[in-house]
């Protein structure tokens, strides 16, 4: 596989009750064959530099950084470190926000990453300020310097067309984030998406989604950056549903 397979680790938070000890994490990781996380976490720059030493001692990576409460820091660190972006962190993110607010800090903060020659990815989420295919496609329109933190299972659970979103803005991906959908009512609206579904292993949802279809799609578009599993809810110890989607993903980008 040559692109490399990590985790975004929010499921894993979410089962252990946080992060304990990251060497425990990464040794999980490791032994799963994976390269690593999205994000370097910290409280502090002391504890951001303690964590990345002990990234490389274990021959692991990371693609950015996640410190407190301190978006001007995850920027400098994430230069300092030679990454390629960071999260846009522009206050509220709700659907409730106006777009062209959202919009403005958006461009406001790429000009801010910049100065430390870096580059801002947006991360589509249900329940948030970019939700559908519509407002993603307008955010790349008017946010010009943005990248794309692509979430195949939320763009597809929003109604979006993640093969449309992939042709359109390949070389804006900054990473893609894979996992399947199980609808658990869908009686209940995206308002309350939580209720309406969760996301687990790819090859474990119900929804008809077409993961593999992506992945042809990000193979046949030439796309060599990290692959990202992120399962939000785990009914499993997460090492159990991670090796099933990272053999299915080795599989399908070998």
């Amino acid at each position: 596989m040559k692109n490399k397979l990590g985790v975004a680790d929010y499921g894993m938070d979410v089962w252990d009750g946080g992060l304990p000890n990251l060497e425990m994490r990464l040794e999980t990781l490791k032994s799963l064959g994976l390269n690593g996380t999205e994000m370097l976490k910290a409280a502090t720059e002391l504890q951001a530099l303690d964590n990345a030493s002990l990234y490389h001692r274990m021959g692991m990576d990371f693609l950015s950084c996640s410190v407190t409460n301190n978006v001007e820091l995850n920027m400098k660190l994430a230069s300092a470190f030679g990454k390629e972006y960071v999260w846009f962190s522009i206050g509220q993110v709700t659907r409730d926000v106006p777009m062209d607010t959202y919009i403005r800090r958006a461009n406001n903060f790429v000009e801010a990453a910049k100065r430390y020659n870096i580059k801002a990815a947006l991360h589509n989420h249900l329940g948030c300020r970019i939700e559908q295919q519509d407002e993603l496609e307008l955010f790349m329109e008017q946010v010009p310097g943005a990248m794309l933190v692509l979430d195949i299972a939320h763009l597809h659970a929003a109604g979006g067309d993640c093969i449309r979103t992939i042709q359109k803005y390949h070389d804006r991906l900054a990473t893609v984030h894979f996992k399947d959908i199980f609808y658990k009512d869908l009686n209940v609206s995206l308002e309350t998406w939580w209720e309406r579904l969760r996301f687990c292993e790819v090859g474990g949802g119900n929804a008809g989604f077409d993961c593999e279809a992506v992945a042809k799609e990000l193979v046949d578009q030439k796309y060599d950056k990290w692959i990202l599993i992120e399962h939000d809810t785990h009914l499993n110890e997460p090492a159990v549903d991670l090796k099933v989607s990272a053999d299915r993903l080795r599989e399908w980008f070998k």
